[in-house]
């Protein structure tokens, strides 16, 4: 299934080296102001820069097909389109029969017989996340009319990792340089890293941490429907995600519950919490507290050197060198990304909740 959500209802459709990407929108309620000034912004944000990023330039304008009047929501399902311009096709009819190590050549052929669409990997490429970030953008703006602000940044890339941990102010920061890190010194740093890999014909990973601000206790629901589940299946679907953790995450296993819990105090007022190693969720459900999450980010399966495959016509083992035009690491790339996949569910849960009308 290419749709996600329950009362806000995000559908993709495209292909990387199809005529279009883009996205439908469905559930946004009558009345919101869309900015496409700053949802263009938005996903301008995803789109490769020089020296860190594949040199395949689309210029991503985002046509709405639907769903806006006068620069409101009517809602009707708001629909987008991005056209595809700068395609290559012709390099992947090999991975037809040598299925590329890391790629879901082969899983979408056992899916999809020889109908499966492996240009620029199709409909599994991270191409089609431009209409996740597009649609993410609207999502945005819904929560923000209640005092919701999301942002991310990269945390990690490779052997670089930022010691610290971030709020949303410092996380916006991140994009005044084109790794998103947090500081131009942590910048640096990972690009020198990117560029290491990228030299030696490799790629390298990442981990993109996500902070949600603003958000009311009792969003979500208890064991089938709770925060962190509804974030994971989507943060999932995001190409490259290979794992996610919320707060303390996978240290929390080193930790005695003394050092874990999370003792409760009052602030102006309202009961909060001193730390935040539950990462802003008790029992699936928000506690008032920043919704903090990281998602590792695989290093790019495509990489200019030489690796072994298998040839399925003949059975024989073989060289394979991928050709075309690939990002020696999606971490920085994935940022807008993350951070639009966590306004669709937070909205989604907030409509769901009763918080947006």
């Amino acid at each position: 299934m290419n749709t996600i959500g329950s009362e806000l209802r995000l559908t993709l459709f495209g292909a990387s080296h199809g005529p279009c990407v883009g996205a439908v929108l469905d559930g946004v309620p009558p009345g919101l102001t869309v900015d496409l000034a700053r949802l263009q912004g938005e996903v301008d944000l995803r789109r490769p820069r020089a020296g860190i990023g594949t040199p395949r330039a689309e210029e991503d304008r985002v046509e709405v097909l639907s769903g806006l009047l006068d620069g409101r929501s009517t809602g009707a399902p708001i629909a987008l389109l991005v056209v595809n311009r700068n395609i290559d096709p012709q390099k992947y009819e090999r991975f037809r029969t040598v299925p590329r190590p890391g790629h879901a050549d082969l899983t979408a052929r056992s899916k999809y017989s020889e109908c499966a669409d492996l240009r620029g990997g199709g409909q599994f490429s991270g191409r089609m996340t431009v209409g996740i970030v597009a649609a993410g953008a609207i999502a945005k703006m819904l929560l923000e009319e209640r005092g919701v602000r999301i942002a991310a940044y990269v945390r990690q890339v490779g052997r670089v990792l930022d010691p610290e941990d971030r709020d949303v102010t410092a996380a916006l920061l991140s994009r005044s340089n084109d790794v998103r890190a947090a500081t131009p010194e942590l910048a640096e740093a990972m690009r020198a890293e990117i560029a290491a890999a990228r030299e030696e014909g490799d790629s390298v990973g990442g981990v993109v941490q996500c902070i949600a601000d603003g958000l009311p206790m009792g969003l979500g629901e208890p064991f089938f429907d709770t925060v962190e589940g509804e974030l994971a299946k989507m943060m999932f679907a995001v190409p490259g995600v290979k794992g996610i953790e919320f707060g303390a995450g996978f240290a929390a296993a080193g930790m005695r519950g003394s050092q874990h819990n999370d003792p409760f105090v009052l602030v102006d007022g309202k009961v909060r919490t001193a730390k935040n190693d539950a990462g802003g969720i008790l029992g699936g459900i928000t506690n008032g507290m920043p919704v903090v999450l990281r998602v590792a980010i695989k290093p790019t399966a495509s990489i200019a050197r030489g690796q072994r495959s298998l040839d399925l016509e003949t059975g024989e083992q073989t060289d394979l060198r991928i050709e075309g035009r690939h990002d020696p690491c999606i971490a920085p790339r994935a940022v807008p990304v993350v951070e639009a996949a966590a306004a669709l569910v937070l909205a989604d849960l907030s409509v769901r909740g009763g918080m947006l009308d």
